[in-house]
């Protein structure tokens, strides 16, 4: 079974929770979206691996550590997952970006894949899948799927908010797949939005409708 790590640091809380009110501009849930997401990168990434080389400080030669080989790849699912890439590439600049593009069905909720562009070494490195909203799983499972069919066997998925329907599919359907969330709200509604949640992630990050 896969681990679920809820990283509700407080600094995390108190963001999350200013983009939670309805009133927060789209500026502003942006802004507070990126600032998550680089806190949540920090644990994400907490257990890379690292190799010893020798460098010369100031004073002298010495013995240090760097990560080692093929480092990250992060693959937001459209158009969400955007507003999460920034601050993951902030902490490691070398990382490679990929897109998965889906939608969800408003009928079934099922997501439908429309877009899938990966770095040609994808399957080398760690992918961080990441998406604002943890509903229904359907999305989460579907990107994952995608990528294990082109060989990706190292997956961590990092989202902002998710229900436990969603929580368990994943786990379900995929459990080598580690889980990072900064909150687990209560439930989904009658239209697959998560309760008490924050709306639509990619309305307010973009300002649409």
């Amino acid at each position: 079974m896969s681990t679920l790590h809820v990283l509700d640091h407080p600094l995390i809380t108190h963001k999350l929770t200013i983009m939670r009110k309805k009133d927060t501009g789209s500026k502003d849930f942006r802004e507070l979206l990126d600032e998550i997401a680089l806190l949540m990168g920090y644990e994400v990434t907490r257990d890379l691996p690292l190799e010893e080389v020798e460098i010369e400080t100031p004073i002298c030669r010495t013995k240090a550590k760097m990560l080692a080989g093929k480092k990250l790849g992060i693959v937001p699912i459209l158009r969400a997952g955007l507003g999460m890439v920034d601050a993951l590439r902030t902490l490691v600049p070398a990382a490679r970006v990929g897109h998965i593009g889906l939608y969800r069905d408003p009928e079934t909720l099922e997501p439908v894949e429309y877009y899938c562009k990966l770095p040609n070494d994808a399957q080398e490195r760690l992918i961080i899948v990441c998406d604002p909203m943890l509903a229904t799983g359907g999305s989460a499972c579907a990107a994952i799927d995608f990528l294990k069919q082109r060989g990706c066997t190292n997956i961590r998925l990092m989202c902002l908010l998710g229900a436990p329907v969603g929580i368990e599919r994943v786990q379900k359907e995929h459990p080598d797949v580690d889980i990072y969330i900064a909150a687990v709200d209560d439930h989904l509604n009658d239209h697959g939005y998560i309760v008490p949640g924050l709306g639509d992630a990619g309305d307010r990050i973009f300002g649409t409708k």
